[in-house]
């Protein structure tokens, strides 16, 4: 079994405090064993391409019938749904936050039973999944024409999620919106601006950033500490968007884009990011994708699904106001200057950073 990073052994170590009912919250999560048969068809269909590929997997799959599904993406119904009529294959989608997919996973691990044939969640997740030895690797035409940012080790992004600042204009002025995140450090913000309790990479990203401009971490730190004196400390980006649009939260300094941009242009409600064509400083990206499963039951459902999702769902996923992993036109994020969450801090120091956004923040 591989060994575990700060992350890895925090955030698995959660799981079985969560789901031991009594046993050991430091007891290790057993590595899957690769399935022989997942094994076989994974390496059939990886080393096909084309039309061979695509009759070959649609064969297999649907003689499989069946694909088990965990997720944290709440809006995976309409390509499920797409999915299904296009081919006769049963979809069973377990939804969940990210945190709760994991500890599901964790607690299967540990079991000897992982149920699932595919899981679609968070970076972070993903990336402990993946070290674990959960994930089994995917490749295709369709992976190579992702975004070489979201060509991960052991899974694939499928879209990615932009931490922006958001307003309410009916409470907020949008000439009053500063440039950057660091002037919500200034008094005349106090009581107006939230944050989200769990948003430790966003807070290693926007720190990174200002320490590269030359801020020292003193400086850095004393940013952080007068933002949150600030702030108040909310739970969960499809709660704080609701907050938001309905006046009771002034500006969310990192607000998931496409919460807003859909509160906008579906519910019509007040809230936006941008003012004309400018933005808050720095906009935050995270990649989040799927792997497939060491273990699966359904290897060739579970592939078609991945083929699926990287080719004709990427434009459901554009049509919930999404960055898609492949690029599309009218992407949210043209034009707009990004930086990336700092994935190999969050797996190798995770500890060191959620203890600083506690601790300067209240995270």
């Amino acid at each position: 079994m591989k060994r575990k990073t700060p992350l890895a052994a925090a955030v698995l170590a959660a799981a079985m405090v969560l789901t031991a009912c009594g046993g050991s919250p430091t007891a290790g999560v057993g590595a899957p064993k690769v399935d022989d048969h997942a094994k076989e068809v994974y390496d059939e269909i990886n080393g096909l391409s084309g039309e061979e590929r695509t009759d070959k997997l649609v064969e297999m799959a649907e003689e499989e019938g069946k694909l088990v599904l965990y997720t944290s993406n709440t809006d995976m119904d309409s390509l499920v749904e797409a999915f299904e009529k296009k081919y006769d294959i049963t979809v069973e989608p377990t939804r969940g936050n990210s945190e709760t997919v994991l500890q599901r996973l964790t607690t299967e691990g540990n079991s000897g039973n992982v149920s699932t044939d595919l899981v679609e969640t968070n970076s972070g997740e993903l990336n402990i999944l993946a070290q674990e030895g959960f994930l089994y690797d995917y490749e295709s035409e369709y992976r190579d024409a992702v975004r070489e940012d979201g060509q991960l080790e052991g899974w694939t992004a499928d879209r990615f999620n932009a931490f922006v600042v958001a307003w309410n204009t009916d409470k907020v002025k949008s000439s009053e919106i500063p440039g950057e995140v660091a002037d919500f450090a200034d008094p005349k913000w106090d009581g107006k601006v939230a944050l989200e309790i769990g948003d430790v990479d966003w807070f290693a990203a926007v720190s990174n950033y200002y320490l590269d401009q030359g801020k020292s971490q003193a400086e850095v730190d004393k940013m952080w500490t007068d933002i949150a004196a600030n702030a108040s400390v909310e739970k969960g980006h499809s709660t704080m968007g609701d907050m938001l649009a309905a006046g009771k939260l002034h500006v969310v300094l990192s607000s998931y884009s496409h919460t807003v941009d859909g509160l906008a242009g579906e519910d019509k409600a007040p809230v936006t990011w941008k003012r004309g064509e400018e933005y808050v400083a720095p906009v935050v990206t995270r990649p989040n994708g799927a792997g497939l499963m060491a273990t699966a039951k359904h290897p060739a459902a579970a592939t078609l699904f991945m083929d699926f999702l990287l080719s004709e769902g990427q434009q459901y996923i554009a049509e919930d106001f999404r960055s898609t992993a492949v690029p599309q036109e009218g992407d949210p994020l043209e034009g707009v200057e990004t930086i990336p969450v700092p994935e190999g801090d969050m797996l190798e120091d995770y500890d060191r950073w959620d203890r600083a956004y506690r601790e300067l923040v209240g995270g």
